[in-house]
């Protein structure tokens, strides 16, 4: 008898009278809450507007649902379309059963479409909610608890998962939680996505193609790890074989990337920076405004201080002396002058 160990829990859906709450669901709703809520944040930060990434997030998710779901019956078609099986289960998501590659896959298309109705470049959108993605895969993990499903190979360390249930084929005893080592390297995968687009300004994408090669480094040992049944191709299951293809795939961008497109897009949402700003621009204008103003008014301001308008005045000004010649102008007569042309300007 194992002294510590990871419970599975007695069930996986609770009943509210007819309505049934299934946990699984539940761990993918609140992913989803979760990556929408840190996206939106980032993308604020990047001077998009507050309300854009649920905006998208309208599109991406259901896509998003059925790439997920597509994928996962298309390589595992033998659950469902082999002798024996009931071809309705495979409109059945709440057993379990969506494959990430085709998740991320058909969502991203979603999102473009989104992103293409409110004018926004796509790369930009995807760097901002990379790093809530991971998260939201982190959580929607803990789905497969509630389901007793895809655990690793037998065990007997302190972190053992307990498996009860013996449906679908299951052996009831203790196993890897693969489950849990997903979830735990998806968290350090978004603060990875975190820290090196604060570090690096990363832009144009790349930190979701950061996001996606740390993921599936992580997800290729733990992919190995597992006992549920898959197809292999020369002796790797094939989600091996996909994460190392979408691996290099992901490392090739972000070199390309970094090559062609340095730096970070300056504006993400066109008409955003202005709405953020308030009434910064009518101050700009006011300035500019004031700047005219004054150009208009020093003209003729400096005109009146000329020295050549000072001699004149002078002049008119000159003593004569008594026998209508001109007087010199003394010291006293030169101060006198020069007061009297500065009462004058």
């Amino acid at each position: 008898m194992e002294l510590a160990y990871i419970p599975s829990p007695s069930r996986g859906v609770l009943y509210l009278g007819p309505i049934p709450l299934r946990g699984y669901a539940f761990c993918i709703i609140i992913g989803v809450f979760v990556a929408v809520w840190l996206g939106n944040k980032r993308w604020i930060a990047r001077g998009g507007r507050p309300g854009t990434v649920a905006d998208i997030a309208v599109w991406a998710v259901p896509f998003g649902l059925v790439g997920g779901r597509l994928y996962h019956v298309i390589t595992d078609y033998e659950l469902y379309f082999s002798p024996g099986r009931d071809w309705v289960d495979a409109f059945k998501v709440w057993q379990g059963g969506l494959g990430i590659w085709g998740a991320i896959a058909l969502g991203a298309l979603g999102a473009w479409i989104g992103a293409r109705r409110r004018g926004i470049p796509m790369p930009a959108y995807a760097d901002a909610v990379a790093p809530g993605i991971a998260f939201a895969q982190a959580i929607g993990r803990w789905g497969n608890w509630f389901n007793q499903e895809l655990y690793g190979r037998e065990t007997h360390v302190p972190w053992a998962l307990h498996i009860t249930s013996s449906e679908g084929g299951r052996v009831p005893g203790y196993y890897h939680p693969t489950f849990l080592y997903e979830s735990l390297w998806c968290i350090g995968v978004a603060l990875l996505v975190i820290w090196a687009d604060r570090r690096f300004k990363l832009g144009h994408g790349r930190a979701f193609a950061l996001y996606v090669a740390a993921y599936c480094v992580g997800r290729g040992w733990i992919e190995y790890m597992r006992v549920d049944d898959a197809h292999h191709i020369l002796g790797l299951r094939l989600n091996d074989w996909t994460a190392l293809l979408v691996f290099l795939l992901a490392v090739t961008y972000m070199v390309v990337s970094s090559k062609m497109r340095p730096g970070r897009e300056a504006v993400v949402e066109p008409g955003a920076h202005e709405e953020v700003r308030g009434d910064e621009p009518d101050t700009a204008a006011g300035a500019e405004d004031k700047g005219e103003d004054r150009a208009e008014d020093e003209p003729g301001d400096r005109a009146e201080d000329e020295p050549g308008d000072k001699g004149e005045n002078r002049a008119e000004v000159k003593p004569q002396a008594e026998d209508g010649a001109e007087a010199e102008p003394g010291p006293v007569a030169a101060k006198d002058e020069a007061g009297s042309a500065t009462k004058k300007s």
